[in-house]
């Protein structure tokens, strides 16, 4: 049957079959793509690269780009299909880098989901690892002479107590933490041990499947050299590192934690206070209202102690978050007294503080809020 003589319904079930024997087509680009992918894995191993390369993605994303307007495609499409590509590309390459084979590492607090999660990365690594849970401190004694690395994974309000415990570590050993405050884990530390130190603070939790991407703040100690193999491994599994003061990394975190929890939480509180139906509001909101609904939401599926541990830890902001509430209360008093003037002029001066962020922000988020949107489903959890 011709084109020409077909019906309406039969050229949609023509077009139809073609679209489907297209999407065969990109099935098989994909599967090629991802035997190759793995294939540069394994390559980058031997080579000792980074998972991650943000030059590499940054150039293929551009020059794909470039090719989509020309073939009269959407950057934009082109750019999101890639990037959920690599994503899974990263996924397929981070098999075993065996590189740490001559390490032995003293994981204190390994037993926990966050330090559970670099014993693994780095016994697959290679290396031998001592998972040290609250039990087990006798047993550790045969480790401390050799270790190479002790990290300590432990919540924040028990972290200073512990380093306090430490026998005396060789001379060589990396004595190092991944707790979420820096300044007095890392003064305990060096007083502790002799030895190199570095505080690290990995912005992310256990759940993830890989380290590409991922930001990890490191706070310099003693003897940066000595710790460098350290770095080295975290760059190799694809994980970016910021390099700051313990005393900036905790100012920063009043306003990146702390301020964002407690908010947060205040937020959630008031919502059960008002016996707000939830499934009602996200049925009602648009993508970016439900993606804020969401990030409230996440925070109570989580571990309470851990959060308050964290506002906890930085009693100096008590002061700051007054200031907050401050703000917040005069902002609103003008609102009640009508006083728009009041409200659009300190909207500008804000927009002016945020300047280029403003507009980089927006765009930025324009992405988020559309994978959002596509994602959306109008049913209630559980299929009820």
């Amino acid at each position: 049957m011709s084109e020409a003589t077909a019906s309406p319904a039969q050229r949609l079930a023509q077009l139809r079959e073609a679209i489907d024997a297209t999407d065969s087509a990109l099935l098989q680009l994909l599967q090629q793509r991802r035997q190759l992918a793995t294939e540069v894995g394994v390559v980058k191993r031997a080579l000792g690269q980074p998972l991650y390369v943000p030059e590499r993605e940054a150039a293929l994303l551009s020059a794909r780009r470039a090719e989509a307007e020309a073939v009269g495609l959407s950057p934009d499409l082109i750019e999101d299909v890639l990037r959920r590509v690599m994503r899974e590309s990263y996924l397929q390459q981070q098999a075993a880098d065996v590189h740490l084979e001559d390490k032995t590492i003293v994981v204190v607090g390994g037993d926990g989901a966050l330090g559970g999660f670099f014993a693994e990365r780095f016994a697959e690594a290679g290396a031998e690892v001592f998972r040290l849970g609250p039990n087990d401190w006798q047993a550790a004694a045969q480790w401390w002479p050799k270790a190479d690395l002790v990290l300590f994974a432990v919540p924040i309000d028990i972290t200073c107590d512990l380093i306090a415990q430490l026998p005396p570590l060789p001379e060589h050993c990396v004595l190092a933490d991944i707790t979420s405050i820096k300044v007095k884990p890392m003064q305990a530390m060096l007083a502790q041990h002799q030895g190199p130190v570095v505080g690290l603070h990995p912005m992310f939790g256990p759940q993830l499947a890989t380290l590409a991407k991922q930001l990890i703040v490191v706070t310099d100690g003693r003897q940066a050299e000595a710790y460098q193999w350290l770095l080295e491994t975290l760059k190799r599994w694809g994980a970016q590192l910021y390099q700051t003061t313990a005393a900036r990394h905790d100012e920063a975190m009043g306003f990146i934690q702390v301020m964002r929890h407690l908010s947060t939480f205040v937020y959630g509180a008031h919502l059960q206070a008002e016996h707000a139906n939830i499934q009602e509001l996200l049925d009602l909101s648009s993508p970016i209202y439900r993606l804020e609904l969401m990030m409230v939401g996440r925070l109570f599926a989580q571990n309470a102690d851990l959060y308050a541990d964290i506002i906890l830890a930085h009693p100096e902001n008590f002061a700051m978050m007054r200031r907050y509430l401050d703000t917040f209360n005069e902002t609103l008093s003008h609102l009640e007294r009508g006083e728009k003037s009041q409200f659009t002029q300190k909207f500008t001066e804000v927009g002016q503080y945020f300047g280029e962020f403003s507009k980089k922000f927006l765009e930025d988020s324009q992405r988020l809020l559309a994978s959002a949107g596509d994602a959306h489903q109008l049913s209630k959890v559980g299929g009820s």
